[in-house]
């Protein structure tokens, strides 16, 4: 019977260390995710700016201007879809001064990159 019982309670570590190696397979979804997502507001109102914005991420010679995205709650401009990188973020709008940001660095796991989320505070002119 102890015997038994014994199997009864190592059959759990027998049966996770027996497993093949298909259990460890990484599954990827067949999104694109955006590297850089980008909120743009107005740093004295911290009101949410998009109208006239345009926001450019550069990696060396790659340069990209970000799309802008509106949802429900969400103002985002968004870019370099699945690309690794060291961006510099450029914010510019009529009547704000030119915002020019610190490197961003975009890394990936195994399936996507991870994404950044910035906020930019334009101050006015």
């Amino acid at each position: 019977m102890k015997k038994i019982f014994l199997l009864m309670a190592c059959m759990p570590f027998f049966l996770t260390t027996s497993c093949n190696n298909d259990d460890d397979a990484v599954v990827c979804t067949q999104e694109a995710k955006a590297g850089l997502n980008v909120t743009v507001k107005d740093a004295v109102t911290n009101a949410v700016l998009s109208d006239g914005v345009t926001v450019i991420a550069q990696d060396g010679p790659y340069v990209e201007t970000l799309q802008l995205f509106t949802g429900d709650d969400v103002v985002v401009f968004f870019g370099a879809i699945e690309r690794v990188g060291t961006y510099i973020v450029t914010v510019s709008k009529e009547g704000y001064q030119t915002f020019t940001s610190e490197p961003i660095v975009v890394t990936a796991d195994v399936c996507h990159v991870i994404p950044q989320l910035i906020t930019v505070n334009l101050q006015p002119n």
